[in-house]
């Protein structure tokens, strides 16, 4: 009897002291809200690689919900996904966080995580990327390669830090540059997207930036056909069109997928606006067109690295 006493004992003490291991932890379920689809080879399936990364590296069950755009369309997503146990959602995009907003003392054990924005809460959080700095770098390219000193820039929605960015990079690099700049207000409006860069394309722009998820690639592809350069976007895209694509800028999401969930397993993240940049890795200048100098690309390398020491652009 004892004996059986001591047993006892030395199991309770053991499972209590499995709570305080390193890495312990309970199952999680995490859920992402795609505004769009996660085979738009771009913002969409960057955010299902995240969604995987953090699967592979901290074991958890995932789930994931597409076209989720308004408010209802996201209020049942997250009550469908509330309903499987999942634990934390990531909403794909920054309007999220207006939804989020309305919801998340509906489901207070839940924990909320979006990109681009800067509301937060006790169980909500923002990741932003600090963009301008790698639309600045991408201008620097555009402004050095353009043969007619005329560059074409089509982005989604004014507030894009890199729409800015890419401006003042190319006018820094080229001050002779003319910037035609267009925008959708839409991340997926293709079809004006073409026909805004037919339109500058026939006015003499001979490098373009799309700086939009579901029209970037169509948009290097008509660049390829008329013998213009382009700069890719959120991926690096050198594969569609190795000498069409100058270069790429090019977001890590997977990398801050996996940093923010770290920080919700330290219970550290609630309730705050986190920012990644050149500095965490998260962004990064993606692989170079042949046709693009050495001392160009060493340039703009040069460039990178002292922001990433003084966090100044040039």
């Amino acid at each position: 009897m004892k004996i059986q006493t001591i047993m006892i004992l030395s199991l309770i003490v053991f499972l209590v002291g499995c709570d305080g291991l390193p890495g312990y932890e309970e199952d999680i379920k995490v859920g992402m809200l795609v505004e769009t689809t996660i085979h738009d080879q771009a913002w969409g399936q960057q955010g299902y690689k995240g969604l995987q990364a953090i699967q592979e590296e901290y074991g958890v069950d995932i789930y994931f919900k597409e076209g989720v755009r308004t408010y209802n369309q996201t209020a049942q997503a997250v009550d469908d996904l509330a309903n499987k146990g999942v634990d934390v959602i990531f909403g794909h995009s920054s309007l999220y966080g207006n939804h989020f907003r309305e919801l998340h003392q509906v489901y207070g054990e839940m924990d909320f995580i979006y990109f681009n924005g800067q509301f937060s809460a006790e169980n909500v959080t923002s990741l932003n990327f600090e963009a301008r700095a790698m639309g600045f770098f991408a201008g620097m390219v555009a402004g050095e390669m353009t043969e007619t000193d005329q560059i074409g820039l089509i982005g989604a929605f004014e507030w894009q830090p890199e729409v800015e960015g890419f401006y003042e990079g190319v006018i820094h690099q080229n001050p002779q540059a003319n910037v035609d700049m267009a925008l959708t207000n839409s991340w997926e409006n293709t079809e004006l997207a073409l026909m805004y860069y037919e339109n500058m394309s026939n006015s003499g722009a001979d490098v373009f930036y799309p700086a939009g998820d579901m029209f970037n690639i169509p948009v290097i592809e008509e660049a390829q056909k008329d013998g213009n350069y382009a700069i890719g976007y959120v991926e690096d895209q050198s594969n569609i069109a190795e000498n069409t694509v100058l270069t790429s800028t090019v977001q890590k999401v997977d990398e801050v997928y996996k940093l923010a969930m770290e920080h919700y397993m330290k219970d550290d993240y609630t309730g705050t606006s986190l920012s990644f940049d050149f500095q965490e890795g998260a962004i990064q200048m993606g692989e170079y067109s042949p046709a693009v100098p050495e001392e160009v690309q060493e340039e703009v390398q040069s460039s990178v690295e002292d922001y990433m020491e003084t966090d100044e652009l040039p």
